[in-house]
């Protein structure tokens, strides 16, 4: 699978961590930054994974930040973009199953180590369960055309 992976400084060292996971698994990986500590604006980064994922460049996103609320704001502004915050395991499985989540949002400040392996691996290995879940995708699709009407 395609991944595009970014991070601002707060989530920089889970952000290696798990890109090195990605790329163990055998995933193709796009790293769009941030490349240290050095303080960043979230936004720009988690811009440029959405744009990757929304395009169809990569298949899904991953974003780190210190909560991962900035990140999965930001993310969510890019047009057919279903950023998800992460906070266990099942609820990355339901996000995927139930809303198709395409870009996973995790907070480095709140996540351990293995709690955002895990999550990573299910949001991965989780498939859309389509049925039900699907005329509720298209509803926000069509919001998403109707907000982009009105600019």
């Amino acid at each position: 699978m395609k991944i595009a992976i970014a991070a601002d400084h707060a989530g920089f060292n889970l952000k290696q961590v798990l890109r090195e996971r990605l790329i163990a698994q055998g995933h193709q990986v796009e790293d769009l930054g941030t490349d240290s500590l050095d303080s960043v604006d979230y936004p720009d980064f988690a811009a440029a994974v959405g744009r990757r994922v929304s395009s169809g460049e990569a298949e899904r996103g991953v974003l780190v930040c210190s909560s991962g609320v900035g990140m999965s704001m930001a993310a969510n502004k890019i047009r057919g973009v279903r950023a998800a915050l992460a906070y266990d395991a099942e609820e990355v499985r339901v996000t995927r199953a139930h809303n198709d989540a395409n870009v996973l949002a995790i907070g480095a400040r709140f996540s351990s180590q293995p709690a955002a392996e895990q999550m990573l691996d299910v949001f991965l290995a989780t498939g859309f369960d389509g049925g039900r879940h699907s005329r509720r995708i298209q509803k926000m699709k069509q919001l998403e055309q109707e907000e982009a009407n009105h600019e």
